[in-house]
């Protein structure tokens, strides 16, 4: 078995469809069929059920992907910790963010950073819902835009970024043409949600509870802001996002409509304490500039 292997398994799952999973690798699809295959024999069990939609993970398949994300986590994690000393003699600068991150912000701040240190390269780090400050204590970046709600607990923070939050809606809901919408107009509709972030985090982004005292009507779930989209492409449920994801993601088979009863998304600036890396005081100070906030 070979780590190659397993990073198809993961793809093949999250895509759910051998074509599409094998575009994303960059492989062929009868190549892609062959691997699994092979894997399938070598273990002795079958991972996936095939079907006219694609494919969908048996019970023997979920408990070897569960296996197969450990360890491929674990891998990242080795790989990190010889980056550490790498870093030093390459120049690199991991900087985390998730879906649209602190928005323009975010790529302004990189483009900004690599202009003024251009022996240094900036390695823009995409993590899925709630997972930046985790991604920060395993060492997997240096640097991260935060959404808040967050554990920030052994780390340095700076609010750099607020903006207001929209609704996700498909493009024919008898909501899409308005231009706001309360909060509480949402209360039967299902709502996208994740079981990866923390439970705080979830609540706060589904304004749970809401200003009546009622709970969310909860939705599927998934696990990044790819599965959520098409789930809302599709008419499964809504789901609720930053301003900017209504640019970073435009799509023509979704709208977004501003919500006008919630308080905004804050986006904080976060390393782990004590860190005296130059890189990361850098581009620290190249965001604040670009926010205008002042020196820390």
């Amino acid at each position: 078995m070979e780590l190659r292997q397993l990073r198809y398994l993961v793809a093949i799952d999250e895509a759910g469809n051998l074509g599409r999973a094998a575009q994303g690798l960059f492989v062929s699809q009868p190549a892609l069929s062959y691997a699994l295959r092979n894997l399938e024999a070598e273990l002795g069990v079958r991972l996936f059920d095939r079907h006219a939609g694609g494919v969908t993970a048996t019970a023997a398949g979920r408990d070897v992907l569960a296996e197969a994300r450990r360890t491929l986590r674990q891998v990242d994690r080795v790989t990190a910790a010889a980056d550490r000393h790498r870093r030093g003699q390459t120049g690199v600068l991991r900087v985390g963010f998730e879906a649209s991150g602190a928005g323009e912000l975010t790529t302004r701040s990189r483009a900004e950073f690599a202009r003024r240190y251009p022996g240094v390269r900036v390695e823009p780090k995409r993590i899925d819902w709630g997972e930046e400050t985790a991604a920060l204590r395993d060492g997997l970046v240096d640097v991260a835009f935060v959404w808040l709600p967050a554990d920030l607990t052994g780390m340095h923070a700076e609010v750099v970024h607020t903006e207001g939050r929209v609704v996700g809606l498909p493009r024919r809901h008898p909501l899409a043409s308005r231009d706001g919408i309360s909060i509480l107009e949402t209360n039967d509709e299902p709502l996208l949600w994740t079981e990866r972030a923390p439970r705080a985090w979830v609540d706060w982004w589904a304004v749970n509870p809401r200003p009546d005292g009622t709970s969310p009507r909860w939705g599927p779930t998934n696990d990044n802001v790819e599965e959520m989209l098409e789930q809302v492409a599709e008419g499964a449920a809504i789901c609720f996002g930053p301003q900017s994801m209504a640019r970073y993601y435009a799509r023509p088979d979704l709208s977004w409509v501003p919500l006008t009863d919630v308080e905004p998304l804050r986006v904080a600036l976060a390393w782990p304490d004590g860190t005296d890396a130059p890189l990361v005081r850098g581009f620290a100070r190249v965001v604040r500039e670009l926010a205008e906030l002042p020196a820390a």
